[in-house]
C-alpha cells in the first residue's frame, strides 16, 4: 500500500522528533556521567559499541513506534525496513568512540525519509544542548538560530572535515588529506559524522567529505546542508540507504573545489 505524508504529518512528525530527541540526549547524558554504566564492547577495529547505544535506540524507536505505528524505522543497532516511503533512520549515538573515551562529541541523529526525499534532520548535542533542526522547504536552525552555510570560496582559507571510514583504503584517504593539504586547506577530523555535517549547515566549517557512511549518519545533517543554503551530493541516489555511499557536502562557494580534491561527484 502506497504511504502518503501530508504536509501537517511532516509537521507532527517534526515536533515529535525534536521532543524524542531531548529525551534520547538526556539519557546519553546519564550514561556518560557513569562511565561504568558504559558498557564498551567492540563490531570490528574501532568500531565501538556501548550499552548506551542499545538503550537509547529502545528509547527511540518505542517513542516513534507509538506515535506513529504505521511508519517504518531503520536503527544503526537493531535494523529494520529501509523503505523510502515513511522510514525513520536513527543513529542514537552519533560518535561513540567519543562517547565510550569520555569525550564529549557525540549526538542523537533523527532523519525521516518520506516517498524518497528526506523531510526531516534532527540532530542533539546534549552535551552542548544544541539542538540542529531542519524540514524540507523550512530552512534549518539551531536552538532556533536560522543557520546558513559558509560563503568562503577560497580553499586557502577552507576547513574541511575530513571523515574517515574503514571500509576503503587507508591509502585512499590519506591521498585526500594530502591534496587538501597542498592546496592549503586545513582538515579536522572529530568523529561524529552527524554533527560535522550539521557544523557545515552552520558554516562553522567549509564542507565535509566521507568516502563511505551510512545512512544514519548523515541523513539528517544533509538535509540541514540544503536548507541552510548549500549543497551535497546524491547520497540516497548513489544508492546510500541501502548500502551507505560517499558524502559531501558544503558551502556553494566551494563545493566544487571539495569535489575535486576528494573525487566524490
Amino acid at each position: 500500500m502506497e504511504k502518503k505524508i501530508s504536509p501537517d504529518g511532516i509537521a507532527a512528525r517534526t515536533l515529535a522528533a525534536v521532543g524524542i530527541a531531548r529525551a534520547a540526549g538526556e539519557l546519553q547524558r546519564r550514561y556518560f556521567s557513569d562511565r561504568g554504566s558504559i558498557g564498551t564492547t567492540f563490531k570490528g577495529p574501532q568500531d565501538y559499541l556501548t550499552v548506551a547505544d542499545g538503550a537509547v535506540e529502545k528509547l527511540v524507536v518505542g517513542h516513534l513506534r507509538s506515535a506513529f505505528p504505521t511508519d517504518d524505522v531503520l536503527g544503526e543497532e537493531t535494523g529494520g525496513s529501509r523503505d523510502p516511503r515513511a522510514l525513520w533512520v536513527i543513529d542514537p549515538i552519533d560518535g561513540t568512540a567519543n562517547f565510550a573515551n569520555g569525550i564529549s562529541h557525540f549526538c542523537i541523529s533523527i532523519a525521516f525519509v518520506a516517498e524518497g526525499r528526506e523531510e526531516i534532520g534532527v540532530i542533539y548535542d546534549p552535551m552542548r544542548d544544541e539542538m540542529f533542526l531542519a524540514r524540507r522547504g523550512h530552512g534549518a536552525s539551531c536552538n532556533g538560530r536560522p543557520m546558513t552555510v559558509t560563503s568562503n570560496g577560497e580553499v586557502a582559507r577552507a576547513q574541511f572535515e575530513l571523515g574517515w571510514s574503514s571500509r576503503r583504503t587507508v591509502e585512499s584517504y590519506t591521498a585526500i588529506v594530502s591534496r587538501t593539504v597542498k592546496a592549503g586547506a586545513s582538515f579536522r577530523r572529530a568523529g561524529s559524522g552527524a554533527l560535522g555535517i550539521a557544523y557545515v549547515a552552520d558554516g562553522r566549517a567549509d564542507g565535509y567529505a566521507e568516502l563511505h557512511i551510512n545512512a544514519w549518519d548523515c541523513l539528517a545533517g544533509l538535509l540541514m546542508v540544503r536548507e541552510a543554503g548549500g549543497r551535497t551530493n546524491d547520497f540516497l541516489g548513489a544508492g546510500g540507504l541501502a548500502d551507505g555511499a560517499a558524502v559531501l557536502a558544503a558551502g556553494t562557494a566551494i563545493y566544487d573545489a571539495l569535489s575535486s580534491l576528494t573525487e566524490i561527484k
